[in-house]
Order: C-alpha cells, then structure tokens, then sequence
C-alpha cells in the first residue's frame, strides 16, 4: 500500500511557513507536511514521528539551523534534509554540506527559482524509496560506482552515512580494496553498498594502495546486491492488511490546520500523558494542569456555567486550553488562528479524544 511521503519545515516566522506549506502542497509526490516554528520543537516531533524530507531555516532563535542540522544527520541519516536561507554565503554553503545536508537553498525569489526549488525536493522524495546520494542526481551508489568503472577511473570514493564513513579505491576502473570501521575488502564494500544514502567526495587516486578486492566490480556489485535482497527479505514485515488505518486520536490533531503541538494530561500529576511536538512537555504539562485549574476555581465563583475552552494569542503564537472528562487537551498553533476557527478546533480535538 503506497503512503504519501512526510516532510517537516523549520522555520520561525510564521508566515514563511504558511508560504513554505503552500509551495510543498504542489509537490507531485502531495507530501503531508508538518511544520515547527523553532529548532527544539522541529527535533521533538522527528523524535515523535517518521519523516522522509526535513526543510530547516539557517536562522532561528535558540537553536539555530546548523545546530538542529547537526542533530539530525547524527541521529536520522537516512532522512533526507535541506537546508534554507536568505544569504548568500559560500563558506556557509561549505559548512552545510560538510554535515552531509543534501540541499543548500537559498530561499527562491521568483517563479522560475520556485519551481526550480519544487523540481529539487520532489527529486529528493522521489530518491527516499531508492537510494541516492548527494552530488549526483538521483543516483544511487551502484550507479556512481559503474559509472567509475565503465570511464575506466582511478579514484578513491570517500562515503559518509551518518556517523560512519567507509572509502573504496578504483584503480584504471576496477575495485582494489574498500574499508569502514573494522571491515575491509569485499566485507565493508558490502557493508558500505548496503547505505542507502548519504554523501561522497571523490579522492586523488593511490596506485599505491594493496590490492583486497579481486573480483569484478559486475561481479561483486551483484552478489552484493543479492545479498542485501535476501536479508531486507528475511526481516520484512508481513502485510496484514490493505486497509488504511486512520491515525490516533492525537495525531490527527497534530495535523489540523496550523497546528504546531499537542499535548494531552491527566487530572493528577502522576496519570499518564502523551504530546505531539512539544517543548519541555513536562513543564507545560505541570503549567496547563495548573491554569487550568486556576480556571475552573474561576468558573465557580462567576457561576457561569462549564468551562468549555480557553484561547490565549502571544507575538508568534496562539495557544487553547480545554478540558476533558479525565484532564485536559492543550493545543498550540503557529501564527494567528481566527478566534472562531480556533474554538472550531479545540472542539473537535475534544470530541475525537472523547469519543
């Protein structure tokens, strides 16, 4: 069953990201996106939930671009990542794909970069169920490395997927010798070939290097690939069902319009809780519990009737706060939500936890 691809976009100007969401929903591929309005809550939700595309702004409070990148490449190597900014800046360029980062973009300025920068992040998408590596367009290592031994090169390949890095050495267009970390010769070219993606810089060549591979690059690269076939084989998963599952409760919150996080409490402070994309959710959680009962006590005293939400509006952001039969239900929104269109969706919220 196909599944439309994630993405999650960084950024801390609310309106950036409302553009930023508007241009990713023309993407052929009609990606879900999420968005985060700083660095720390971008890392909450790729903690939280799977993506296969992450957009970061180079330019936050807190936790800048670089930082949250650098995070991200350690902990999510296979996730594809872009990073955006408004400068034009080589040595910051340099610094962005030395963390491995597979798109540099400065933010587009008219219809033809636009849609230039669209062609670029549905390629990456498109790359996600493939394999590929950044410096070549949609190519994955097996095509880098025949298109090295058809041309007959002499190169050293240097790898890096994540934390690891492994080199292989072309000599006149054959395979000599490969090796990441303990590995070497035929063992870390499989290990290295099984890396779906990642980054590569081609190396001056080393006549001198000993010779551990004595195979043909055909050759290897296909008992290689048959072997990586069989053990993808062997621990797949078995298909249950065609039938789509609707997401829980909560997450379908998360993906209402503008939201940036959720966050659902017990009355006590030891019941359980569960959040989407929130900061320090232990000490929200132990604020919401708070003003939430602080409202209540308010509500006695005007007798005014159940308390059914409360909406409150910051610089850059909104928040709502209702209650539920077991606790309460806090949402946060980027930007400004119309009052009306913010009571429309805590209601919901709570009928879909309730229900």
């Amino acid at each position: 069953m196909e599944t439309r691809p994630r993405v999650l976009l960084a950024d801390d100007d609310p309106e950036l990201l409302e553009l930023y969401r508007e241009l990713l929903s023309r993407l052929p591929s009609a990606p879900e996106i999420r968005v985060a309005n700083s660095g720390l809550k971008a890392l909450a939700l790729l903690q939280e939930e799977p993506f296969h595309l992450f957009l970061c702004d180079l330019r936050m409070p807190r936790m800048d671009g670089l930082q949250v990148l650098t995070v991200v490449r350690r902990k999510y190597p296979q996730l594809r990542t872009v990073a955006l900014t408004a400068l034009k800046d080589e040595s910051l360029r340099s610094r962005v794909y030395a963390l491995g980062v597979d798109l540099y973009w400065q933010k587009p300025a008219n219809d033809r970069e636009v849609q230039l920068f669209l062609d670029s992040l549905e390629s990456l998408l498109s790359r996600d169920a493939s394999g590929g590596f950044r410096g070549i367009q949609s190519k994955s290592l097996v095509d880098i490395l025949q298109l090295e031994c058809l041309s007959q090169n002499s190169t050293v390949l240097r790898i890096t997927h994540g934390p690891w890095v492994g080199r292989i050495w072309i000599l006149g267009g054959e395979l000599i010798d490969a090796e990441t970390d303990e590995l070497v010769g035929e063992e870390a070219f499989a290990r290295i070939l099984s890396w779906k993606s990642g980054t590569f810089e081609q190396l001056p060549p080393e006549p001198d290097r000993p010779r551990r591979i004595f195979k043909s690059c055909n050759a290897l690269l296909l008992e290689t690939a048959q072997a990586i076939d069989e053990s993808g084989s062997e621990n797949e998963p078995a298909v249950e069902s065609e039938i789509p599952v609707p997401p829980p409760p909560l997450e379908q919150i998360a993906r209402m319009e503008r939201v940036s996080s959720v966050l659902r409490f017990g009355q006590r402070a030891q019941d359980p809780w569960e959040s989407r994309g929130v900061e320090c959710p232990e000490e929200v959680r132990r604020w919401a519990r708070h003003a939430l009962e602080r409202f209540r006590r308010l509500e006695e005293k005007l007798a005014a009737g159940p308390l059914e939400h409360v909406q409150g509006t910051g610089w850059q952001q909104q928040i709502g706060l209702a209650p539920l039969t077991d606790g309460g239900l806090l949402i946060e929104w980027h930007g400004r939500l119309e009052p009306e269109r913010a009571a429309e969706q805590l209601r919901k919220a709570v009928t879909l936890l309730e229900s």
